[in-house]
């Protein structure tokens, strides 16, 4: 039988591993902190992305920004919006909306133009990018669990990718009610829904 996870066709997406999320000064670090520990989810995305790297997938990195233009003059503003434009969050050209430096691109991975909304396959080049490096098996870890992780995943899903999501490389809005919540979501929108553990395991490195 052959394993999904074959290198060749396999992909790891990181949404919004940025210094406003991870970095413990960032701007939206405080709402997610007791979720990130309890969860493990910085530990489990550099093991993640590590993985990644050994196995010799292609990383694709999803920040998000915005100018004083964005926050300036969006004629609909929703709720989301509103939260990181009133806060400031993301802003191009700032600490904050730099990558994280665990899980920061390294020279030749790709990056994705910054998305604004909260679906990156709708809103970006991930498309473009994925079929011309021939990811057809994407696996999407990074921030917020509930928004565009979860958004990115259905999106993908809609598009004919094979999705798999993860348990322990996220986190929700919301706290541990919100995080079970969004577990019980992930099978319905993804073909495989793993820790980190699993993932890798099920995608063992190359014999050297």
């Amino acid at each position: 039988m052959t394993n999904p996870y074959e290198p060749g066709r396999v992909g790891l997406l990181l949404i919004d591993t940025m210094n406003d999320v991870f970095s413990e000064d960032g701007k939206a670090y405080p709402t997610f902190k007791d979720e990130f520990e309890r969860i493990g989810t910085l530990k489990n995305l550099k093991r993640l992305l590590a993985g990644a790297r050994e196995r010799g997938f292609p990383v694709y990195f999803a920040p998000m920004s915005y100018t004083e233009g964005d926050y300036t003059s969006w004629k609909h503003v929703s709720g989301v919006h509103h939260e990181m434009f009133d806060n400031r969050l993301f802003e191009a050209g700032s600490w904050g909306a730099e990558f994280h430096p665990d899980l920061s691109p390294r020279e030749g991975e790709i990056v994705i133009t910054p998305h604004k909304n909260i679906d990156v396959l709708a809103n970006t080049d991930l498309d473009v990018q994925m079929r011309q490096h021939n990811t057809e098996y994407i696996a999407i870890a990074g921030m917020v669990g509930t928004m565009c992780v979860e958004s990115t995943a259905r999106s993908c899903m809609e598009a004919g990718f094979h999705v798999t999501t993860f348990t322990d490389a996220t986190a929700a809005v919301g706290g541990r009610p919100a995080y079970d919540a969004m577990v019980l979501r992930y099978p319905l929108i993804s073909h495989a829904t793993l820790t980190v553990d699993e993932f890798l395991a099920a995608a063992p490195p190359p014999v050297a």
